[in-house]
């Protein structure tokens, strides 16, 4: 991931944003129990040989990488949709080689995505809304990535792709161009048309553009986007922060959290994401499932059930 990456990170101010008061409010509008929060973590891809030995039991064969990898994670940023609409027969394919309570977020194709129109009332819009609902059970929350130059000034082309999106696939849309933030009123006009459509907007904590670390919440569904330095120290102590404020969030109302570690290459992905699931596994009344790669005998048990 790029966007906003920073060769140097040592004057970056790493602290989280504080907590909008608007989102308490906007939890407890929904009046769900404080139950179980269910947390979903994974990375942009399964395709990494890299992996194998690590991540993967030694030995995996690329066909199998994705039977491997949904047995460490649970959920994936889903890029591959951004290029190509999957088929029907991709998708059953997906479905049969990963486990039951594991969900696909699925990126918004880029022809969709990266158009002025937003790709409203043409074909690929409704073939990726009717191939990826296909997903079933599996189906997490789809998201749309806007390019960086799609400003503020369309924010009414956003009311017409939401106005024309199925209200009954989830959808989280993250915003790059720096206007959607630079302003009270802007960022009030943005939050409040999602808040009508029960749209997430993605949370991006990246170094170089701490304005995309909004915090704002508008429904009880959270996609954060984690992107870390290398494993920089300030990797792990911003992941401290970001433990405390989905606990604050889980008390408030919050049911559900998409959170996807980067790491450079994704390459390193893994080992951030093991450190998140010590910090998360300390908490019964948190749903979480992510890799265990410092334990040989852990692969050796997990290539045998898959060779």
């Amino acid at each position: 991931m790029k966007f906003g990456k920073l060769k140097h990170i040592e004057q970056v101010d790493f602290n989280l944003p504080a907590d909008p008061e608007e989102n308490h409010k906007i939890l407890q509008s929904y009046n769900l129990s404080s139950g179980n929060l269910q947390f979903y973590m994974g990375c942009t891809g399964w395709s990494m040989k890299e992996w194998v030995g690590t991540v993967y039991p030694k030995g995996t064969k690329s066909k199998d990488f994705l039977h491997a990898y949904g047995r460490q994670f649970n959920s994936i940023e889903l890029n591959t949709t951004h290029y190509r609409i999957p088929t029907s027969d991709t998708i059953l394919k997906w479905k049969s080689e990963t486990p039951d309570d594991f969900k696909f977020c699925p990126k918004i194709p880029q022809i969709i995505s990266h158009k002025n129109s937003l790709g409203i009332g043409s074909e690929a819009l409704f073939q990726f809304c009717e191939n990826i609902q296909q997903l079933e059970e599996k189906l997490g929350c789809c998201f749309m990535q806007l390019p960086p130059y799609f400003s503020f000034e369309r924010l009414k082309i956003i009311e017409q792709f939401l106005q024309n999106f199925p209200a009954h696939i989830p959808l989280a849309i993250e915003f790059r161009h720096e206007s959607w933030f630079d302003t009270k009123d802007h960022q009030d006009n943005l939050f409040e048309l999602l808040e009508k459509y029960r749209i997430s907007p993605v949370i991006t904590d990246v170094a170089g553009r701490r304005d995309v670390l909004h915090m704002r919440l508008c429904t009880p569904t959270a996609m954060v986007r984690f992107v870390g330095n290398g494993l920089h120290p300030t990797d792990f102590s911003r992941i401290d922060s970001w433990v405390e404020r989905i606990r604050k969030w889980q008390k408030d109302g919050l049911v559900t959290i998409y959170f996807f570690p980067h790491e450079p290459d994704n390459i390193q992905a893994p080992e951030l994401a093991q450190y998140i699931l010590g910090k998360l596994e300390k908490f019964s009344d948190i749903n979480v499932r992510g890799p265990k790669l410092d334990d040989p005998t852990n692969l050796e048990g997990q290539q045998m059930v898959l060779f």
